[in-house]
């Protein structure tokens, strides 16, 4: 048998019996065992696997490229995305807007990472997820504040200049960020885990290794999936992977002499589900909001609800699809068709919608001529 694809049902086998844990497990306790991963599992895993790489200027990149590919999915959200929806549903298109660029690596691509690819290019995704970081806590903040200031009637500059200084100190004071800055630190000493005490070591070790089988029965616990607006959802997030497929297929057109791995990262990082920061973002507007008793909404809370709901699966399975079929995705041309593929299927339904409603009026059409020809046929006889 395949070994990526062993890797992948033993994986699938994981997430299946968190799933099968759902109806024992209450939303508290998923949220203990989020901050048990986001706290304990993954700093220990990141920190690990920072100390493994060589610290060079050159790693500066991938930061950049993630907020770069940030930037390029806000305005696709704005410009393409957005236009599914109805005109006149903007609390909505903020809300998109605010969502789909974002990215989640921490819980839907980071263990995948770590058993397909291994530490160092888990230290990578870690480093490229500053950038990400950067977009999400900062810059999507201030986006959502310049839409709340705008259909407010009270000047609110204060009060994000405040916020803004606490998101920054939120920065600073994840564990994931502090880890990342105790590890760089211990780098740019020549340092690395053999130099730290053994019980320390090893103790760090040990946690990291919880990681990956906790995240996947987190995945499988947590998939609750609201059915009245999965078809919408489904097709934004088809486009957004499809849209993230084909920047991945131009840089990998632009950069032919990268390795099977280094593509396989560039194809998976940016699939990674939709960040939770925005919707705190949009849950501290919509406080702001009830206190100044606005009845339409800057963000629709509900929609986004849904969408993180449905975003940590699909980008989940999305991953282990392309590290299930590693030979065929590191092609930059089978990219390139996958992500022409996601966009096409995902109008299939508009295709179906529109050649229903054609049908209905051709048959209307045909009802009312046939009614026609049976009225003057009565009226000849008269």
């Amino acid at each position: 048998m395949n070994i990526a694809f062993q890797k992948t049902l033993e994986l699938l086998l994981i997430i299946g019996v968190g799933f099968l844990l759902q109806k024992k497990v209450a939303k508290s306790d998923l949220k203990g065992i989020k901050v048990l991963i986001l706290s304990v599992a993954l700093p220990a895993v990141i920190f690990v696997a920072l100390l493994k790489i060589k610290l060079e200027s050159s790693l500066l990149i991938f930061p950049v490229l993630a907020l770069v590919f940030n930037l390029l999915m806000l305005f696709a959200s704005k410009y393409y995305l957005s236009k599914t929806l109805p005109s006149g549903d903007n609390a909505r298109k903020r809300t998109i807007m605010m969502l789909l660029p974002s990215l989640a690596p921490g819980l839907s691509c980071f263990p995948f990472i770590a058993v397909y690819l291994g530490d160092d290019y888990l230290a990578l995704a870690a480093l490229a997820d500053v950038g990400n970081k950067i977009f999400v806590l900062i810059l999507l903040y201030m986006l959502a504040m310049h839409w709340y200031n705008l259909r407010s009637i009270k000047d609110a500059k204060a009060s994000m200049k405040n916020k803004l200084k606490g998101l920054v100190i939120s920065l600073i004071n994840e564990p994931i960020n502090l880890v990342m800055i105790a590890a760089l630190i211990l780098l740019a000493l020549g340092l690395n885990l053999s130099s730290l005490p053994s019980f320390l070591g090893n103790t760090i070790t040990s946690l990291s290794t919880i990681m990956a089988p906790l995240v996947l029965l987190f995945i499988g616990m947590a998939v609750r999936i609201n059915a009245s607006e999965f078809s919408l959802i489904l097709k934004l997030l088809a486009r957004r992977a499809g849209i993230t497929f084909l920047l991945s297929a131009l840089f990998v057109f632009l950069f032919p002499a990268l390795g099977a791995s280094m593509i396989l990262f560039l194809i998976v990082f940016p699939q990674s589900s939709c960040s939770f920061w925005p919707f705190a973002h949009m849950s501290a507007i919509a406080g702001l909001e009830e206190k100044d008793k606005q009845t339409k909404p800057t963000f629709d809370i509900d929609f986004a609800v849904n969408v993180l709901a449905c975003s940590l699966p699909f980008s989940t399975l999305l991953i282990i699809g392309v590290f299930s079929f590693s030979e065929f995705f590191i092609h930059p041309m089978i990219i390139l068709i996958s992500g022409i593929t996601l966009l096409v299927l995902s109008y299939i339904p508009n295709g179906l919608s529109i050649l229903k409603k054609a049908k209905s009026k051709s048959d209307e059409h045909i009802d009312a001529m046939s009614l026609n020809l049976e009225t003057q046929t009565n009226d000849n006889k008269e």
